[in-house]
């Protein structure tokens, strides 16, 4: 299982709607549309889990794409950690 990265989707964007986009690539385990803490409002991205097997063919078929009047930026999800460098306590 590998998790995919799905940035600039319109705030409309459901998660069922990015389950069909990605299911003819292969099986989505599962889809998580992030919201913010604190408004509980879209933050415009999400994450979908796949099985390895379709993870590169749905990300070179999406990548770019028009979606609900946007255009997709797709690719491999880092691990958490990558992304957020915490500053360290004193």
């Amino acid at each position: 299982m590998k998790s995919i990265y799905v940035g600039n989707i319109s705030f409309e964007t459901t998660p069922d709607q990015l389950r069909d986009l990605f299911s003819p690539h292969g099986d989505v385990l599962s889809v998580k549309l992030i919201n913010d803490r604190y408004t509980g409002k879209p933050r415009g991205f999400a994450f979908v889990e796949m099985d390895d097997d379709g993870v590169d063919e749905a990300i070179n078929a999406t990548d770019g794409v028009e979606f609900e009047g946007r255009n997709l930026k797709v690719n491999l999800a880092k691990p958490r950690g990558v992304w957020r460098m915490r500053r360290p306590r004193h």
